[in-house]
């Protein structure tokens, strides 16, 4: 089978975490954390984009996702995450900055606003708050939840699932990247690539686990940017506003026709946006 990642690093837990890297080894470190359900391979032309600007850009597997180990214990939660994050960062050396969407924003936000201040030289939350919209994580986890145990018959099937919910982009049929998301198992369906324990660690509804992210959020004091779908169910208007409120000195792009995927739905408006993030607020 042909190697999907770079390298990998040592997250916590004892977990092996797949990488991606482009970019020349002695540019600015950018790392970078995708959703939950996906991989990598989501920030494939950021990461090119990044490279090209001279940036050394490093876009990780989640646990439990794509070529990362699987946590025995099911240990998926934003903080768990977070603790790989803060592993890896250490093992890079220097400030990197942070780019997280959604549950890859939530462990970047509790990594530098709770377990480890002073990790990241800047924080980019793409279209993730502490507080995210609850309708929105349920219709989330809904589309996450379909065929878990019984997987699809092929990728077109899968494909026709996954239109269904990308609704912010023109309907295709499956692709080369596809097979990045999904394995073919011995029965000949394919199923996601990430964990089914996943499912299990969805808290972020949780007053409490709420209330802790927005206080990790306060305590932050790094350059910000939050970049939201501007047709997103998961932050809308009124969340971006409540966490301006929470990190007033934090930057903000909505970018206008994009859903919560907002890589995937407009990734040159959304690259041009962090780039230019990044340039302001450059270290090492």
């Amino acid at each position: 089978m042909t190697k999907r990642y770079d390298c990998k690093f040592d997250g916590a837990d004892g977990l092996r975490l797949a990488a991606m890297v482009r970019g020349p080894e002695d540019g600015p470190v950018v790392l970078l954390a995708h959703g939950g359900g996906q991989t990598h391979w989501a920030w494939r032309k950021t990461v090119t984009l990044l490279a090209d600007q001279g940036f050394r850009a490093i876009a990780i597997d989640l646990r439990g996702h794509g070529d990362s180990d699987r946590a025995p214990d099911g240990g998926y939660t934003p903080i768990d995450v977070a603790k790989d994050i803060v592993a890896i960062a250490r093992q890079i050396g220097g400030k990197p900055a942070m780019v997280g969407a959604s549950l890859g924003g939530m462990a970047g936000m509790m990594a530098e606003g709770e377990l480890s201040p002073g990790l990241f030289s800047s924080l980019t939350l793409v279209d993730i708050t502490a507080n995210p919209n609850v309708e929105g994580v349920a219709r989330i986890n809904a589309f996450m939840g379909q065929h878990v145990e019984d997987g699809f018959a092929s990728l077109d099937e899968a494909a026709e699932v996954i239109g269904g919910y990308t609704r912010n982009r023109t309907r295709r049929g499956p692709t080369d990247s596809l097979s990045r998301y999904l394995r073919k198992g011995a029965d000949g369906r394919y199923r996601w690539h990430w964990d089914p324990a996943l499912m299990a660690s969805f808290t972020i509804t949780d007053p409490l686990y709420r209330e802790r992210m927005a206080t990790a959020a306060q305590s932050l004091s790094l350059p910000v940017h939050l970049v939201r779908g501007g047709a997103s169910d998961l932050v809308g208007p009124e969340d971006a506003k409540a966490f301006l409120e929470l990190v007033p000195h934090a930057d903000y792009t909505d970018i206008a026709g994009a859903g919560h995927m907002v890589v995937g739905d407009r990734n040159d408006a959304f690259s041009d946006a962090v780039i230019a993030f990044l340039k302001t607020h450059r270290h090492g």
